[in-house]
């Protein structure tokens, strides 16, 4: 591979990416603010103006602090690759790190030092986001101290979690042979596997507080759709998300017979029970057209072309070299082909999103249907209205800004949809 033609590639990519988000947010701004005036004919009974007004000014303060990021962001890509600052950080830590810790101990140093750099380079925005946005609209409820204790645990998981499988990636690129990338690909899905297994039980617990539903009538009705729906689950739980936002939510997690069904108390706290069952019904349509297993499936097939791509790319010197990196000589750069992989991939698969977005909207589609068939489908149309207000999601987006990135589709359609059926 030319290194010149992987840097103008990369370049080129990055500058159409750029373009085009800049561009698409633009759009959905503008159109927003068009509208906020005036509620949209279907939904001028149910929705008060002010609602509307605020949903609009919502996502137009989150679109401005979007491209603000976006340039952020994209400053730091540019900085870490074509001008060469992964390159001296590579530099700098095996310089210290080598010789103390060995060559599989630098490598997860670089990795390490690269997270902790652009978990600090990020912070500002996080803060911003939390503390000035969310907290704006009503949405935060979270404090600073609660927001550092987040971090410091996430730290603390991420290391004790990411190091483990970091360091057998990197031993099985070393050592595997050239079809090692198969062999850490499989690494890899094991390992995926595992936290949705531990997840539940395990790591949600260190940062919410999940209840029993306590609600009897509730609980009475949600177990009676779980068995029309031939859905098995390990419990009903209740978590404490209005300890950090004013979102609301309800998913399950876990694997197989494992699995948990979760409700935010936001949610419970709005919602009337036949909404509450609507919209479980909405996620259990999920497993019951196997959307789940299907979104596995295609992250597997996925991650295995990216481990065989990665698996031809660290043998390619241009490969390094036209993304800013001089590859060391008497080290193996396995650390530095995963990083300039991570930050080079989303460049190129951006222009994929509205495939996935796509895909992800008829999904959704089908589980309304179903949710239709096995509740009530004006308590899911009542529900999703709520949660639309709640949530300050936009009743007028862009059309071709929803095309490109909603994986949910807009709540016009979903009505629609629900009330041809």
């Amino acid at each position: 591979m030319s290194a010149s033609l992987l840097s103008l590639l990369f370049a080129v990519a990055l500058i159409l990416s750029l373009a085009l988000k800049f561009w698409l947010s633009s759009r959905q701004m503008r159109h927003v603010m068009q509208h906020r005036d005036r509620v949209p004919e279907p939904f001028s009974s149910k929705v008060p103006l002010d609602a509307h007004q605020k949903a609009a000014d919502y996502t137009v303060a989150r679109g401005r602090f979007g491209l603000l990021a976006l340039a952020w962001d994209s400053t730091l890509l540019l900085g870490w690759t074509l001008l060469g600052g992964l390159g001296l950080l590579n530099a700098w830590v095996y310089g210290w790190a080598a010789e103390p810790l060995g060559m599989l101990g630098y490598q997860l140093a670089l990795l390490a030092v690269f997270a902790l750099i652009g978990m600090v380079l990020e912070l500002p925005f996080e803060l911003w986001n939390t503390f000035r946005i969310e907290q704006q609209f009503g949405f935060n409820r979270m404090t600073l101290r609660l927001f550092f204790a987040d971090m410091a645990k996430s730290l603390l998981v991420g290391a004790l979690i990411g190091l483990p499988i970091a360091a057998l990636i990197l031993w099985l690129m070393q050592a595997a042979g050239p079809w090692w990338w198969l062999w850490a690909w499989s690494a890899w899905m094991g390992f995926n596997l595992l936290i949705l297994v531990l997840y539940p039980t395990v790591i949600a617990p260190l940062f919410n507080k999940f209840q029993p539903l306590a609600d009897e009538a509730l609980k009475a009705r949600v177990e009676g759709l779980m068995a029309r729906c031939g859905f098995a689950s390990k419990g009903l739980f209740v978590m404490d998300g209005s300890r950090r936002s004013g979102h609301g939510n309800a998913y399950f997690t876990g694997l197989g017979a494992a699995k948990r069904v979760v409700f935010f108390d936001t949610l419970l706290e709005r919602l009337a029970p036949g909404e509450v069952e609507a919209v479980l019904a909405h996620e259990l349509g999920h497993f019951k057209h196997k959307h789940v297993l299907k979104r596995m499936v295609s992250m597997f097939a996925l991650s295995l072309a990216g481990f065989a791509l990665l698996g031809w790319l660290t043998t390619q010197m241009g490969f390094y070299l036209g993304l800013g990196v001089q590859p060391n000589l008497a080290a193996p750069n396995n650390a530095i082909a995963l990083l300039l992989f991570m930050l080079a991939l989303p460049v190129f698969g951006f222009f994929f999103t509205p495939l996935g977005s796509r895909l992800s909207r008829k999904h959704e589609f089908e589980a309304d249907a179903y949710a239709r068939a096995q509740s009530s489908g004006a308590d899911l149309a009542s529900a999703l209205l709520k949660l639309h207000e709640d949530n300050a999601g936009t009743l007028t987006p862009d059309p071709v800004f929803a095309r490109f990135y909603y994986s949910h589709p807009p709540a016009s359609e979903r009505l629609a949809a629900l009330q041809a059926r």
